[in-house]
């Protein structure tokens, strides 16, 4: 039995998030993917000993190796802490980042830091640029709320191809649902199905060429025949995001940057302005309700956030955005006056993970796939 409400009885999702719903106490469904992430992984000693066995395994598939792990860089909270966690667990992470043309020099500095700092080896993985932005702007005149998803993807796919190149068996991840949440599918959504058909649309060139594309084939050889598998590290820790900060400051002098993932200059662009000036999405909405769950902070502390700071966005940026997009005031005000679409207005994978959901919850239980694939995508 679902009920009609605005807002969330637990968090703070609400109904501008399309997708979602409310269960009979009114509580909606990405606190129940966050309940269902954390009876899977409960704080405490048999948290422990899991990561405990994690460890193992990942040290044991990479012994005699250069690295035993990879773990992607971006500059920001999440992805040092990895690195830092991995270190500390006396791993050996191959640090990897991938340039999209939009690096803030706060995010260089911190990647560069903590790579020296810890003795990491870096590799970067450069875009070319006319076929990333050509990319990314097919996604804006797609009119999706998807337009940082070719970033993401990118990384995504670089991730596995170098851990392949490499012969590394493990991917660690620097996602936690317990700080960041989860982003509801009608604001975020990716496979490659989907990017392939909004760029074959929208783009200039149709192919993507600068960087290793994932399509279903490619994923699915990596994870059955190569047997790289991917870790969400900070599912495994009790992760508090004040604290972490000062942890990084003080071992690896890392500086903030303003914002949620405004480490990147065109994220930062697009979840200040484009996101809630076009979609009406704040996504501190899904940061917020994560940390309410976990008690970092009071739900009414959070709407209080929300309600008495708009989101505040840098008019410099959005001119700066889209003088480096190449695109014309009167292009850039048709992008933003076009009608909204979805994700489901082009091909995508969606129907057959919904399709295949039994066999994807068979497989999240043996840990082949991360669990959040089922939670989020495979069941409605």
């Amino acid at each position: 039995m679902t009920i009609k409400t605005n807002i969330c009885s637990r968090c703070i999702l609400d109904n501008t998030v399309s997708d979602i719903w409310f269960d009979e106490n009114g509580v909606c469904k990405y606190c129940h993917i966050h309940d269902a992430m954390n009876k899977q992984h409960p704080l405490g000693q048999e948290l422990d000993k899991e990561l405990s066995e994690i460890v193992d395994k990942i040290k044991k598939a990479g012994k005699n190796k250069k690295y035993d792990c990879i773990c992607g860089v971006s500059g920001g909270r999440d992805s040092t802490y990895m690195l830092l966690t991995a270190v500390r667990l006396g791993l050996r992470p191959l640090a990897v980042h991938f340039d999209n043309g939009w690096n803030s020099n706060i995010s260089v500095s911190n990647i560069k830091k903590a790579c020296d700092k810890l003795s990491i080896d870096l590799h970067t993985v450069v875009a070319d640029w006319e076929e990333f932005k050509d990319l990314q702007i097919s996604f804006l005149k797609a009119s999706v709320p998807d337009a940082d998803i070719p970033t993401d993807f990118a990384i995504y796919s670089v991730l596995y191809d170098i851990a392949n190149k490499e012969g590394i068996k493990f991917i660690l991840n620097g996602h936690s649902f317990r700080t960041e949440g989860t982003s509801p599918i009608s604001w975020t959504y990716m496979d490659p199905l989907y990017v392939k058909s909004v760029y074959k649309k929208f783009g200039k060139n149709k192919k993507i060429i600068s960087f290793p594309h994932m399509s279903l084939l490619k994923h699915q050889y990596y994870i059955w025949i190569k047997r790289i598998r991917e870790v969400r590290l900070m599912e495994f820790i009790d992760y508090k995001k004040k604290e972490v900060d000062v942890v990084l400051e003080k071992e690896l002098e890392w500086q903030y940057y303003g914002g949620h993932h405004h480490e990147n200059i065109f994220t930062k662009f697009f979840q200040s302005y484009y996101l809630p000036q076009k979609f009406n999405i704040d996504k501190r909405k899904i940061e917020l309700s994560a940390l309410i769950r976990t008690g970092q902070i009071t739900k009414e502390k959070a709407i209080q956030e929300i309600e008495s700071a708009p989101y505040h966005f840098d008019e410099e940026v959005v001119k700066y955005a889209i003088n480096k997009l190449g695109l014309s005031q009167y292009e850039w005000d048709e992008i933003m006056k076009s009608p909204i679409i979805s994700h489901n207005n082009f091909t995508t994978l969606l129907p057959l993970i919904r399709l295949l959901k039994f066999p994807i919850k068979i497989a999240t239980k043996f840990k082949l796939i991360p669990s959040i694939l089922y939670l989020k995508y495979a069941r409605k």
